[in-house]
Formats: structure tokens, C-alpha cells, sequence
């Protein structure tokens, strides 16, 4: 039992505990080209956060991991692949107003939410949930783009390439289908130069985009690779956890 996770811990430990920080691992639920697990976002992110809370933990910050949402936002061309969970951000927010009101009525006043999904734009949401709860500090951390990760992995790629398969080795090494058996993570390009030169975004149809779900070529992924990416990245949560903790949110600046 852990007491700084939620689903491991018990009325007995929380009751006779006072956290400073909530932490909301969010996820999505999709392909992850051949050989990595629909869940892979939420299994990734769920684990960082544990991750970081017991690193935190130690430094004396109370921190509470919360049960772990895998409904995320996906482009066209996903939406239509079985058992691939698409969820409005209208819908997200309402589920995460849900839980911000019911931290605030707890009196638990600092929340991190973290990100694990990149269709997940969570900034509109946090602005709109936030003047509702004034006396609440709500955070966002997005662990994929904490470090350049060409510091750490010499593939491009932005789903179920190197990185994540690196990550979900190290985790979950049981959950990752020989290497043999992934997609090259090959993906198209867009046509458009506004697009290339990111003068202007369109959603990726992502049929048309790759033809194994994958962006990104995994074959160079190792578990040593993520281990070491996450003890750094679990690292700087952590850090930012105790700060959350210790900090006194109407004193913020300086």
C-alpha cells in the first residue's frame, strides 16, 4: 500500500493525513501501432505520476496521485478505429469541473494536472475551471515536453515511436510486442507549406497520415533509454510537486 496513491490507500491513512497537492494523471485510449497497448498514454502517465509523488513524497510533500482518466481527444481518421475512445473537450471539462469541485469542497487546494496524451489541450480548460475556484491553484504539466528528447532518443516521432516504446518498456516491458512484429511508424506529410512551416495547424487525418497508427520508428527503442528519460523527467515533477506544496499561491511573483 502506498499511501500517496489513491486507489492503494485507505480511510484509515487519509483520514489521519493532511496532502498539500492533488496530482490527475489524464491519459486517452487508442492505437499505439502494432505493438504497444491501447493504453499506453494512460499506463505511461499513471506510472510518472506514482513515480514522482513517491519521489516528492520523501522530501516531506504530501501528495495524492488520483485515479487515472484514458479518455482523450482524437483526430479524424482515429476516431473510426475499434475501440478507439474519442471524448469532446466539452465533455473533459465537465468531468474535470467535477473533480476540481469536489477537491475544493475537501479543502484540497492544489491540483496538478498531467497530461500524458498530445491531443489533449487542457490550457482552454484549466483557464475556464480556474476563476470558478478562486482560492484553488490549478497546474498543468505536460511530461513529453519537459525535455528536447533528441537528448535522449535519435528518432523523430510523436506516437508509439522511440520514445514511448522506450517508456513502455521500461514499465510495462510485458505489454510490448517484439520490435519484429512493430510498423516502420512511417507518416505522411502535409502538402501544404503553411502547414510545414506551422504558419497554420489542421488536424491530421490520421488514416491518410500513417498506415500502422505509429508516427515514429520504434526500433531503436530500448528500456535502458527509458529509464533514463524518466528519472529525469520524474525528477522535475517531483521537484515541482514540493514547490507546489510549499508554495503560497496569493504570493506567486516576484
Amino acid at each position: 500500500m502506498k499511501p500517496y496513491i489513491l486507489e492503494q490507500t485507505n480511510w484509515k491513512q487519509v483520514k489521519n493525513e493532511k496532502y498539500d497537492v492533488a496530482i490527475l494523471p489524464w491519459g486517452a485510449t487508442e492505437p499505439h501501432n502494432y505493438h504497444l497497448p491501447y493504453g499506453t498514454d494512460s499506463l505511461e502517465t499513471a506510472k510518472i505520476a506514482e513515480e514522482a509523488a513517491e519521489k516528492a513524497w520523501k522530501k516531506g510533500a504530501k501528495i495524492m496521485v488520483l485515479p487515472t482518466i484514458p479518455l482523450g481527444v482524437q483526430n479524424p481518421g482515429q476516431i473510426d478505429l475499434p475501440f478507439c475512445l474519442h471524448t469532446k473537450p466539452s465533455t473533459q471539462t465537465l468531468i474535470f469541473q467535477d473533480i476540481v469541485e469536489a477537491l475544493y469542497k475537501q479543502k484540497i487546494r492544489k491540483l496538478v494536472l498531467l497530461n500524458g496524451h498530445g491531443g489533449n489541450d487542457f490550457k482552454p480548460m484549466v483557464r475556464e475551471i480556474q476563476p470558478q475556484f478562486p482560492e484553488m491553484l490549478i497546474s498543468l504539466v505536460e511530461w513529453f515536453k519537459i525535455y528536447d528528447l533528441s537528448e535522449y532518443f535519435e528518432e523523430d516521432g510523436d506516437h508509439a515511436g522511440e520514445m514511448e516504446t522506450s517508456v513502455i518498456m521500461h514499465y510495462y516491458p510485458h505489454l510490448v510486442l517484439p520490435l519484429e512484429e512493430a510498423g516502420d511508424g512511417n507518416s505522411k506529410s502535409s502538402k501544404l507549406k503553411g502547414v510545414l512551416n506551422k504558419t497554420a495547424w489542421i488536424p491530421r487525418q490520421w488514416n491518410k497520415v500513417s498506415s500502422d497508427t505509429g508516427v515514429g520508428n520504434p526500433q531503436k527503442a530500448t528500456a535502458e533509454k527509458g529509464k533514463k528519460y524518466l528519472e529525469d523527467v520524474t525528477s522535475s515533477i517531483a521537484d515541482f510537486l514540493v514547490e507546489m506544496a510549499e508554495c503560497n499561491f496569493e504570493d506567486l511573483y516576484k
